[in-house]
């Protein structure tokens, strides 16, 4: 197993762990229940830290896709300026939905601070993990990309002179 194969399978937990995170926190703080925020916060340390092995992975990875035709170095580049924008995110995240549990296991006064905090963060984290998760998406998979219809015409163009040789 290579680090892109490695990144494929650990890219998603970040992405997936964090919308489902903020879907639990919401919940917790509707229903005014310390469990349900626990919950989410656990669900965020658990994203932070396949970020941290997404992290890890991601220059391996390139390496092995950087050349690779229809691919490049530009939508890499772009990829992996997201990837660092989220970690920096996800890494907060989890740093202060540690100290979110704490807070609620100790019954601090500040937890409630804390889950609207969480809050705000986790909603920064879910917009640029969809970033993310696509520009990574538009790596590999051509019909995302958003020239995907001039690259397709660009195709069935070659495809037809050559048909005609």
């Amino acid at each position: 197993m290579n680090d892109a194969h490695l990144h494929m399978i650990v890219n998603h937990f970040p992405i997936i762990g964090t919308i489902l995170g903020l879907l639990v926190l919401i919940g917790g703080i509707y229903f005014r229940s310390i469990s349900i925020k626990n919950t989410s916060y656990f669900l965020f340390i658990i994203a932070t830290v396949f970020t941290v092995f997404s992290m890890a992975t991601g220059e391996g990875a390139e390496e092995l896709v950087e050349d690779m035709p229809t691919i490049g170095h530009e939508i890499i580049h772009n990829h992996e300026e997201l990837a660092e924008k989220l970690a920096i995110v996800m890494y907060l995240l989890g740093i202060v939905s540690f100290i979110g549990l704490i807070t609620n296991i100790k019954n601090h006064a500040k937890a409630k601070f804390f889950s609207y905090a969480i809050l705000i963060i986790a909603i920064v984290a879910v917009f640029l993990s969809t970033k993310v998760g696509t520009s990574g998406g538009e790596i590999r998979h051509t019909e995302i990309r958003p020239d995907a219809v001039l690259l397709n015409t660009n195709s069935k163009s070659t495809e037809s002179t050559i048909d005609k040789d």
